[in-house]
């Protein structure tokens, strides 16, 4: 098949202002092909949270422990947090189809290498090249939408991607339950992986047939200093934040801390003094400066926090706590993930009459639902079933897919077609990176209490902690603007 290569050009009028609509040259993008894209966004952060679940069979089937255990989710995450702006950047100057489809068949085969892993180790690298694929193909997908599509299609396809997001996570750790409990052919822990090859697969096939291609008029080379800085930055705080405590808090995690913020200013002044010199960094500052990616970035980042760790958490209660079977701890999780869907839904409807304060309402409903299932866990800790807990859970997942989907859409509704690569880089890292880290506090905390305080009361103090993410969430949804474009 002939392929045509389409590129998306941003030309304002000079009275333009920066919010001004941007008009686009010839690309857009079919039901087929955004059902494709949105496919590739499921699948990076269905296997973030897939492994929850399969982490005690993987523990007894390869002697793992627990330093190991964690390196295989936070190896992903990290790698995938690293690359995330560079893979936006290599698609807006390659052409972000061809990196899709390049991630594509990378995630795929990296898939196949964490199933057929013989060891630990094994799987951990395995792990670490899988985060990497991801990194190529997820930012595609907003820069796509964003370069297809215009007015109410970019709306609606932008609603979906936040639902596909939201959905994604809550389903990778259902799946993950029934995955490991059918042990399909014998394979156990392993399918959670080798499900992934033949969805890749199928997505590489529809992906040259209905993804149109597009790249920025004016390409940037990659920031090499920024993207070893910003690397720096996320791995010197992620990786012993996560580690640390699993391996005895040793000298290193603290070295790797104190670099942390050293690097983090670092990055900064360098991108600073890239962008007043007139070259193009890895994070162009002046993205900050559209005060939708500013504002949603400054909330994604506490609810993104709350909800990793609030499913990391769930996961660990409900085998090792409650001592439920891995299809029943992912059973528990329907009802969230039945009422993110219904609020996805009703999503546009609801911004198009009350405007942004849904996100208020929804930061208010969560609450209530981490508040009920507070109570529930603290009076009926014993013998405790999946149905006492559906009411709780129901109600946060409602609260959720009124916050999620509308925040992804609002950072992204001013962004120029030429930056849409590294901005959908941008608004993902950060999501990432707090998913990661929001493991790696408020799994440590509650792993940490649990000896002392028990179970119970150990997932009583981290769900009150997430209750005090979701105020701060509700909070600043007050300072963002009524209407929405």
């Amino acid at each position: 098949m002939s392929e045509t290569t389409v590129r998306t050009t941003s030309r304002p009028s000079p009275s333009s202002s920066p919010a001004a609509p941007v008009t686009h040259a010839g690309a857009v993008i079919g039901p087929l092909g955004l059902f494709t894209v949105l496919l590739g966004a499921a699948l990076p952060l269905i296997d973030f949270f897939i492994v929850n679940v399969a982490l005690p069979a993987m523990d007894s089937d390869l002697a793992a422990g627990p330093a190991l255990l964690e390196l295989v989710v936070a190896g992903y995450g990290v790698a995938y947090a690293v690359l995330l702006v560079v893979g936006g950047r290599l698609g807006d100057m390659a052409g972000r189809r061809r990196l899709f489809l390049i991630g594509m068949a990378a995630f795929g085969l990296t898939s196949l290498a964490c199933g057929l892993a013989p060891t630990a180790w094994t799987l951990v690298g395995a792990r670490v090249a899988q985060g990497a694929a991801a990194a190529l193909m997820l930012p595609q997908v907003l820069a796509t939408i964003q370069a297809t599509t215009q007015g109410p299609r970019r709306a609606k396809a932008m609603s979906l991607y936040g639902a596909t997001a939201g959905l994604s996570m809550v389903a990778g750790q259902i799946l993950g339950g029934v995955l490991v409990a059918a042990d399909v052919f014998g394979s156990g822990w392993r399918s959670v992986f080798l499900v992934n090859v033949p969805v890749a697969v199928v997505g590489l096939f529809l992906a040259t047939r209905s993804v149109p291609e597009t790249r920025s008029e004016r390409p940037a080379t990659v920031d090499v200093a920024g993207t070893l800085l910003l690397a720096l930055s996320l791995v010197s705080l992620l990786l012993p934040l996560t580690e640390g405590r699993a391996a005895g808090w040793p000298l290193w995690t603290w070295l790797s801390l104190g670099v942390f913020p050293f690097a983090a200013l670092a990055f900064c002044f360098v991108e600073r003094r890239a962008d007043r010199l007139g070259r193009t960094p890895l994070v162009p500052p002046s993205l900050l400066d559209l005060p939708s990616l500013r504002r949603g970035l400054v909330m994604v980042v506490p609810f993104s926090i709350g909800f990793s760790g609030f499913m990391f958490v769930v996961a660990v209660v409900l085998q090792q706590g409650l001592r439920m079977g891995p299809v029943a701890a992912g059973l528990a999780l329907v009802p969230m993930a039945l009422a993110f869907f219904a609020a996805s839904l009703a999503g546009p409807r609801l911004i198009g009459r009350f405007g942004t304060r849904v996100v208020t309402a929804g930061g208010v409903i969560q609450a209530v639902g981490i508040a009920l299932l507070t109570l529930t866990v603290w009076q009926g800790w014993s013998g405790l079933t999946v149905v006492e807990l559906a009411p709780g859970v129901a109600i946060a997942g409602l609260g959720q897919g009124l916050q999620l989907p509308v925040l992804i859409r609002l950072m992204l509704s001013d962004m120029p077609a030429d930056r849409a690569g590294v901005g959908g880089g941008v608004v993902v890292t950060t999501q990432q990176s707090a998913l990661a880290l929001g493991i790696a506090t408020l799994g440590t905390l509650f792993l940490a209490l649990g000896p002392s305080l028990g179970m119970r009361d150990a997932l009583v103090v981290t769900l009150l902690v997430q209750l005090a993410l979701i105020v701060v969430t509700a909070l600043l949804s007050l300072r963002l603007p009524r209407v929405m474009r």
